[in-house]
């Protein structure tokens, strides 16, 4: 039987995917936030409890995102949660940090560094 290793998630990056996915899609309760990261991870990413809740907890401290209960699409209790005007300043940072990192990373991997 072969199993895939899941990719490790970069330290803080969980906080800028939970952001981004909350901007685009609009409020989602944990559940619906797990699966919309699995499936546009093309299932590369596994969100379990252990690592989502907490990172929810530490966004909603920071005042970046809010929580509320409300019905889910079962009717169920769920937890809902959406992103606060501080959170969207957050996320444009979040993004533009990123994107300089990921450039950095390219250019060393892909040989923009000149040899010395």
């Amino acid at each position: 039987m072969t199993t895939t290793k899941q990719p490790d998630v970069l330290r803080g990056t969980l906080d800028l995917l939970v952001l981004k996915t909350l901007d685009t899609m609009g409020p989602l309760h944990g559940y619906g936030l797990a699966r919309r990261l699995e499936q546009v991870s093309g299932e590369m990413l596994a969100m379990k409890q252990g690592t989502l809740y907490p990172a929810l907890l530490r966004l909603e401290q920071r005042g970046w995102i809010k929580a509320a209960w409300g019905a889910s699409e079962a009717n169920r209790k769920a937890r809902y949660y959406w992103l606060t005007a501080r959170g969207r300043r957050q996320l444009a940072q979040e993004t533009r940090a990123w994107d300089r990192m990921a450039g950095m990373i390219g250019r060393v991997l892909h040989g923009g560094v000149e040899k010395a």
